[in-house]
């Protein structure tokens, strides 16, 4: 897997500045100037994380990282000089991690850049198979859920729905982005499906958890693991 950052802007200044910026802190990294260059890029090197502009020759970057994310679930920081609340909230409903509005200082950039593989890499333990967020403790190889060190009994769709979750503790996932995470095997199923397995999910944690509602609903989004 690729260590390097991946900057996705199409003005040359800018993302040189970015590179500059981010080298300085020892990453390193990549320059895309195209959108539609972005998706095989991510497939095929996996990267680190993604400083991912929205306003690209090829493909817009709200396409760009729905795409992404039906195979992927890299860090992706979106940057944008358009401030209208729907556009926030539309690359939030789409995966993204983060989002940073232009015009910005690249200090902020690599400090938001830390944060966020701080948040991913917090949750991971030295095998990769085990996986902690707040009471939660998953361990992927034994099918394993435990909350506050009891074990909660977890259907197959339910874990991997609460494994998307605890991997990106946070993040707000739309119903049709739990459906491409959760079946695999690319069957359709309706929001109906999707709010009842989160619901039982809710319950069986809820039962076993002392600190309250640990997934919450983003009326007209979808749900966040809080």
């Amino acid at each position: 897997m690729s260590q390097a950052i991946l900057i996705v802007e199409d003005e040359p200044k800018l993302a040189e500045l970015l590179q500059d910026y981010l080298k300085r802190d020892q990453y390193e990294t990549r320059i895309l100037d195209r959108g539609d260059q972005v998706v095989d890029w991510v497939r095929d090197h996996q990267p680190r994380l993604v400083l991912l502009d929205l306003m690209l020759p090829g493909k817009d970057g709200l396409e760009i990282c729905r795409e992404i994310r039906a195979f992927s679930q890299v860090p992706i920081i979106m940057m944008t000089a358009r401030m209208e609340e729907i556009d926030r909230l539309l690359g939030l409903q789409l995966g993204a991690d983060d989002y940073i509005c232009k015009p910005y200082s690249p200090r902020e950039v690599v400090a938001r850049v830390a944060r966020v593989l701080r948040r991913v890499e917090m949750v991971r333990s030295d095998d990769s198979s085990d996986l902690r967020s707040r009471n939660i403790f998953l361990d992927e190889s034994r099918f394993l859920c435990e909350v506050d060190e009891d074990r909660v009994e977890l259907t197959r769709v339910e874990f991997r729905l609460l494994l998307a979750m605890v991997r990106r503790p946070g993040q707000v996932f739309s119903r049709d982005q739990l459906m491409h995470l959760v079946y695999t095997d690319q069957r359709v199923v309706s929001a109906r499906t999707i709010d009842s397995h989160v619901k039982n999910l809710r319950r069986k944690l809820n039962d076993a958890s002392s600190q309250g509602d640990l997934i919450h609903s983003i009326y007209g989004v979808g749900y966040k693991l809080e």
